[in-house]
């Protein structure tokens, strides 16, 4: 015997159960059925009394120790499943399979599925309005594959990226609830301080045997129809993926029945720190209604609402199919169609998650009839969209249909309202099954029987106090008061003593109750077993159910898309093969909203002439509101949606970059410059003459001369070798000359008044540079002491006259308020980077003419 054997044999049966089913699922907290309890024994008590904050008690003796015990009761285990899920843990339930009376030690028990972070599909685990997302990474050699799965939905997609920079992006646009990754690899900054962080071991990101996973789930010979058969780090991710599913879910999993493969080609890229910055989805006050999709989102399902997020996330480059979504929209503004629509895709469920429910043969009664009831909306629906000149709107059409077979068997398999389990029984309705009709008839007259049985009883024996009546513990009775029990007939057997009162059977009775009992553990029985049934039914159609919900999902987020533009004046914008960037009366979406004064809109013109301003003027005067509103019009456009603007003419964008404002990363030991310079890098190392790049404040995180040469360099960069489309703001007020060195760069700025000690805010952007800072008057607005703003002034006076006067001293900060020194000449800067002894006659020459060109 094993020195663990001998161990386990020291405890008492039913802990030698859970102590073998516990050393199975080590990582999880194991939920173990005991009766109307989930029970929770040693460590795993500990922490579920203090994550739960429920009563940490023991029970009895094992292995001569008190156990630890914690406990749930079964029927609210989904409001403990929640919290434990939204803390990253997961959870391991264990039922009981084995039949209590047949037992002759501990029943049989064994761990049905496990519910983590990113497998949960239970209605009350999941969020509404945003997806659950099971991801996994691997890095195979200088590639990184990535895979997510919605398991509530069934959705399933795949790339492989080729830098961190890249997988950083990825992972804050999926932001998974659970993440899985090797044990052998580790952990990148970017992944460290992650929540639902799971382990596998590396064999799972095998590439040969992932593949293999793959075909067996979609039944194919490879996997070229999917595009990712040349993806080896990508189906590694996807292999792990989909063992790690089957593994937690304990079935088949039916409706994974396709993936995507996405390659970033057909997207707009945007970077962790860009998706931060333009609070697509997320404000760190937590407040949604400040976030672009808070603004956008007003759909009327909860599956509208996660596609639209979707979109927010990833938005598109293929300038037909956003055509398409801008017909659509003027099809549902024209005769406000729109307002029809949302009101009938108002009474439509999640189906999405439902029929994820129904392959995982865990629907329960309820969302049969939410089914039901959106099923029925469908032909009314599906005749409104008949009329509309849209050619997306015919091809959602097609996608939805009618559905009339489910419907129909709806009808007449599930009661009107039926109750939250099917183990309570009254779910299947009458008339769906004669021989369940049966059975119910003859436990439905007990009523009229006990009535009867009573009314013979008391005529029989003269005792008009007799009763009888029925309870779940002691079953069928005759009740007499104790004063007349020795008025009982010879028949009767006793059954129960009570203070006041003794309880009897007869040989009738205990006949009636052997019939009805057994009449209704087999109607139970066999309504589940129907039950089952018809979830394998209606198993059959989860790819045309899955093809209704995104057609609904997408019609919602159009018809969404369609009331934001008349609500909040919003304007189709016009998709050009020009480079450039148009944009007349632009306005931010969000800070429109939410601002107490009239938003003063601003134009912007950016073209192939003209791809850089450099932006001047004081804080608080709109320099970062006209940036973000800027690259959210363009991202808006880039969803098919209608834009804040009188008009925007926009041509072929691929990347959008964004560096605005910086923290501390201190879990990765970067300060704020240091974030800074990364996301600078970042942008620098990747961005192309088709990107956006919103610039703001470069190199005010070091020392004067420092942060003024990084900038200058930043955006000579930008403006000579990459030529991207930049708004690049700035206090250096030194950089307002480079629009006379470098082409296609000009300034503007926003403009601001004094009145007397105060400063007034315009917010209008103009042509040309600004002319001051306003330094003094915005920290006056934020309220410091006026002692420290006229000490302030006269440093200022000061700074500002020695500087004229020529006076420098190189180790003092760098006054912002005036000119910088001279900059070297370009033929210096030349003649400095030559090396003759590496120089070829030829280059020689060349070099001269270069020289004679600049110095004239």
């Amino acid at each position: 015997m094993t020195d663990q054997a001998t161990l386990l044999s020291k405890h008492t049966p039913l802990m030698q159960q859970y102590l073998r089913i516990k050393a199975e699922h080590p990582e999880q907290l194991l939920f173990f059925r005991m009766g109307d309890f989930y029970e929770l024994f040693y460590e795993d008590a500990r922490k579920a009394a203090q994550l739960l904050d429920i009563t940490l008690t023991t029970r009895g003796e094992s292995a001569g120790e008190r156990i630890p015990m914690a406990g749930v009761p079964y029927h609210a285990v989904d409001t403990y499943l929640a919290r434990l899920i939204k803390l990253g843990e997961s959870v391991a339930i264990c039922e009981q399979i084995g039949d209590p009376a047949a037992s002759k030690g501990p029943v049989e028990r064994k761990v049905v599925r496990i519910v983590s972070p990113g497998t949960v599909t239970e209605e009350a685990l999941l969020e509404d309005r945003k997806e659950s997302l099971l991801v996994a990474v691997v890095k195979l050699g200088e590639r990184y594959g990535v895979a997510a799965l919605d398991l509530a939905a069934g959705r399933f997609t795949v790339q492989q990226v080729q830098s961190m920079e890249r997988l950083a992006g990825e992972l804050e646009r999926l932001d998974p609830s659970e993440l899985l990754i090797s044990e052998d690899w580790p952990l990148p900054p970017i992944i460290a301080g992650r929540r639902g962080i799971t382990r596998r071991h590396p064999w799972h990101f095998d590439p040969e045997s992932a593949r293999h996973k793959l075909l067996r789930q979609f039944g194919t010979q490879d996997l070229t129809g999917f595009g990712c058969e040349e993806l080896p780090a990508a189906v590694a991710a996807a292999g792990c993926l989909l063992q790690y599913v089957q593994d937690t879910q304990k079935s088949a999993l039916p409706h994974i029945q396709g993936l995507k493969t996405e390659t970033g080609e057909d997207n707009i890229i945007l970077d962790a720190a860009s998706r931060r910055n333009l609070e697509l989805a997320y404000h760190p006050s937590g407040q949604i209604n400040l976030t672009l999709f808070g603004v956008l989102d007003r759909t009327s399902t909860a599956m509208g609402g996660r596609l639209l997020r979707r979109w927010l996330h990833s938005p598109l480059r293929d300038q037909d199919a956003l055509n398409h979504r801008y017909e659509a929209i003027g099809a549902l503004l024209k005769d406000a169609s729109y307002g029809s629509i949302r009101d009938m895709l108002a009474s439509v469920g999640d189906i999405e998650r439902i029929v994820a429910r129904i392959a995982l043969k865990s629907a329960k009664p309820r969302d049969l009839v939410v089914l039901r009831v959106s099923l029925r909306v469908l032909p009314e629906l599906l005749c409104r969209l008949e009329t509309m000149e849209s050619a997306l709107l015919a091809e959602l059409r097609q996608r939805i249909q009618e559905h009339p077979e489910i419907c129909r068997l709806l009808e007449r398999a599930i009661v009107e309202n039926p109750p939250m389990l099917i183990r309570d029984g009254g779910v299947i309705a009458e008339g769906y099954h004669q021989e369940l009709d049966e059975l119910r008839v003859l436990s439905q007259d007990t009523e009229r029987f006990l009535i009867e049985l009573e009314q013979r009883e008391r005529q029989r024996t003269g005792l008009s106090n007799l009763k009888v009546g029925y309870n779940r513990v002691q079953g069928f009775y005759i009740e007499l008061p104790r004063t007349q029990a020795d008025k009982a007939p010879k028949d009767y057997i006793r059954r129960q003593t009570l203070k006041g009162a003794e309880r009897y059977i007869t040989p009738e009775l205990k006949a009636f109750e052997d019939k009805v009992l057994s009449a209704r553990e087999r109607s139970l029985a066999f309504e589940k077993a129907l039950y089952d049934e018809l979830l394998d039914v209606l198993g059959t159609h989860v790819g045309s159910l899955q093809d209704c919900a995104s057609g609904l999902s997408e019609l919602d987020v159009l018809a969404s898309l369609a009331e934001r533009a008349e609500s909040l004046n919003l304007t189709m914008p016009s998709l050009v093969q020009e480079p450039g960037i148009h944009i007349t009366g632009g306005r931010h979406p969000v800070v429109e909203m939410v601002t107490d004064t009239r938003f003063v809109p601003n134009d912007l013109d950016l073209d192939a002439d003209r791809r850089m301003l450099i932006i001047t003027g004081p804080n608080m005067g709109g320099k970062s509101t006209y940036m973000r509103q800027t690259a959210l019009i363009v991202l808006m456009a880039h969803i098919g949606s209608y834009v804040p603007a009188e008009s925007a003419v926009i041509g072929p964008i691929d990347r959008i970059f964004t560096r605005i404002g910086a923290s501390d990363d201190l879990a990765s030991g970067r300060s704020t410059f240091m974030v800074e310079m990364s996301e600078t890098a970042n942008i620098l190392h990747n961005a192309t003459s088709s990107s956006l790049v919103l610039m703001d404040e470069i190199g005010r995180g070091t020392s004067t001369f420092d942060g003024l040469a990084l900038a200058w360099a930043t955006a000579d960069h930008l403006a000579r070798k990459i030529q991207a489309f930049t708004l690049f703001a700035t206090h250096y007020f030194e950089l307002i000359t480079l629009p006379e060195e470098c082409p296609g760069v000009q300034n503007v700025h926003l403009d601001a008044v004094e009145h007397g000690d105060r400063v007034v805010f315009l917010h209008a952007v103009k042509d040309g540079p600004a002319n001051q800072s306003y330094g003094l008057q915005v920290a006056a607005l934020a309220g410091v002491p006026k002692t420290v703003i006229d000490k302030a002034r006269k440093k200022l006076t000061v700074l500002e006259n020695q500087t004229y006067a020529g006076q420098r001293n190189d180790a003092r900060q760098f006054d912002l308020f005036v000119n910088a020194e001279p900059q070297p000449h370009p033929a210096v800067d030349l003649l400095r980077s030559i090396q003759p002894e590496e120089t070829t006659p030829r280059q020689a020459l060349d070099l001269l003419y270069a020289l004679k060109e600049l110095a004239s």
